[in-house]
């Protein structure tokens, strides 16, 4: 399970989560774990219901959606504000599935973002380059490696650089640097062809 994670909301973590799942050649499962901010199956197009947490008295494929224009990819809502005690359960039988998972973590570094990290493998930070950004993703970085998903790198937003000091800052390489668009943002080329080249460069490392 590879943990899509960031200090900030409003950086890219749902269109990354999305992007690079829709970009993975094998079958994968991209779950929403913020309550707060609903927002991965309205930009998959899929239903609100069922949810994440569904998967707490259900099977993976009786609850998972199928994204409309992405066949391999199955999408899982968040779950509702109140069902936040069964996320820890949902979350580890959906790690326990023969799929690959991406999960859409909430923003910062209270109890809801920790929950995700306790079951991913690794983390995958999203930042856009502005300072404030940087410094939370630098926390959220801290949290992950404290709860055994250590980062696997970031993904810069919005940009076409890497700068070094993001690297020293965050202790990861910049895996892909994803360039400036209009919305809607998954339907430009020059995304698309980022998100694909961070498939091919994570491959494996998502189980």
């Amino acid at each position: 399970m590879l943990a899509i994670a960031g200090g900030k909301g409003g950086v890219g973590k749902t269109t990354t989560a999305l992007g690079l799942s829709a970009a993975l050649d094998t079958p994968v499962v991209a779950a929403d774990a913020d309550p707060d901010m609903p927002n991965l199956h309205a930009l998959a197009g899929v239903d609100r219901d069922p949810t994440l947490t569904d998967l707490d008295g259900d099977e993976v494929e009786a609850v998972v959606q199928s994204h409309p224009d992405e066949s391999g990819v199955g999408v899982l809502p968040a779950p509702h504000i109140g069902d936040a005690d069964s996320v820890d359960r949902s979350l580890a039988r959906l790690a326990a599935s023969s799929r690959r998972v991406v999960v859409d973590c909430p923003a910062g570094a209270g109890p809801d973002a920790a929950a995700p990290l306790r079951t991913a493998d690794a983390t995958l930070l999203v930042s856009t380059l502005c300072a404030p950004a940087l410094r939370d993703a630098a926390k959220t970085a801290a949290m992950a490696r404290t709860l055994d998903a250590p980062p696997c790198g970031v993904v810069l937003t919005g940009t076409r650089s890497a700068p070094a000091p993001v690297v020293d800052l965050l202790g990861c390489p910049v895996v892909a640097s994803i360039p400036p668009a209009d919305a809607p943002i998954l339907a430009d080329d020059g995304v698309r062809a980022a998100y694909r080249r961070l498939a091919d460069d994570l491959g494996e490392d998502i189980s």
